[in-house]
């Protein structure tokens, strides 16, 4: 997977944080000086270097995938759960905030915009941990031979980015530092109506009345069905195999003419048969055995090997 952006060509390079002070979130730009501004280049792209190292061909992002530490995943920038990210990267004028730093305890993350000579940009984002905690240690500088104490707030770079966004996807290094930077829980819960109407147009013989009254205050059932809508897996699902998956796995279902309706208490389970993961195996003859995947992919359709 490529990237819309030269690195060896730069014209432009902006520096920002975005800041929580309790009444909402938002992004602002710092001026810095050329010594930061090449930090700044160089972090991203390092960040570029560190995604193809872990690989080239990356998986779409899914919100109920459990990903490690560092994990090359991406994610459309059209993507509904890409909206925080885009709107920061599309953004025009951001607004200068040369204080923003006076109270470092708002800062949630801090970011990069490049541009190069053709004109396309590139954001670099990192969650603000290690640059603000090394405000709780105390530095020290040799100034005439002495050891003395820095009484300057100092701020930390770190040495990449945990996502870059281009104009046609998120090119995603840290999934969890996408998740904190892009607010991506609460984002999931109000896309949870959205998801539903989509969902149901594909499976109009599903009752997802009860489903979306607990997934509105579930975080994980939010991510669920923003899972399923995305995968677009739901077009052409049979109602009969539906049922017949639902009751081998355990999960409670009422079936009436026109309807299959999910009984309480079974809503997570349902979701996870809509999510290929709810699985049922039999090895052993008359003895069927029933699994739930914690992740999950999808093998090719022919594989080679010996006979």
């Amino acid at each position: 997977m490529n990237i819309q952006f030269d690195f060896n060509n730069i014209s432009v390079v902006e520096f920002g944080v975005g800041r929580d002070d309790g009444a909402g979130q938002a992004f602002c730009c710092i001026i810095v000086d050329n010594h930061v501004q090449n930090t700044l280049r160089e972090m991203a792209e390092s960040t570029w270097t560190n995604l193809q190292a872990q690989t080239t061909i990356p998986d779409l992002y899914e919100p109920t995938e459990k990903y490690s530490g560092c994990e090359h995943v991406y994610l459309p920038i059209d993507n509904p759960l890409a909206e925080r990210m885009r709107d920061l990267h599309t953004a025009e004028n951001l607004p200068i905030d040369n204080d923003a730093l006076t109270d470092p305890t708002g800062i949630f993350c801090y970011f990069t915009r490049l541009t190069d000579n053709n004109g396309h940009r590139l954001t670099a984002l990192r969650r603000a941990s290690q640059f603000k905690g090394v405000l709780k240690s105390r530095l020290v500088r040799i100034v005439s031979d002495a050891l003395k104490l820095i009484e300057d707030k100092v701020f930390k770079l770190d040495i990449d980015f945990d996502l870059l966004v281009d104009a046609h996807r998120l090119h995603i290094l840290r999934p969890s530092g996408f998740e904190f930077a892009g607010n991506l829980q609460q984002a999931i819960l109000d896309a949870v109506p959205r998801n539903i109407q989509a969902i149901e147009q594909d499976i109009p013989f599903v009752n997802f009345k009860t489903i979306e009254e607990y997934a509105r205050t579930h975080p994980r059932a939010a991510r669920y069905l923003a899972s399923i809508r995305a995968k677009t897996e739901t077009r052409n699902i049979s109602r009969r195999l539906l049922a017949e998956l639902c009751r081998s796995t355990g999960v409670e279902i009422h079936e009436s003419e026109s309807m299959i309706t999910v009984q309480d208490g079974h809503v997570m389970g349902f979701l996870e048969v809509m999510d290929r993961r709810r699985y049922e195996l039999e090895l052993v003859e008359g003895s069927p055995e029933q699994f739930r995947a914690a992740s999950r992919s999808r093998l090719q359709n022919q594989f080679g090997g010996g006979s």
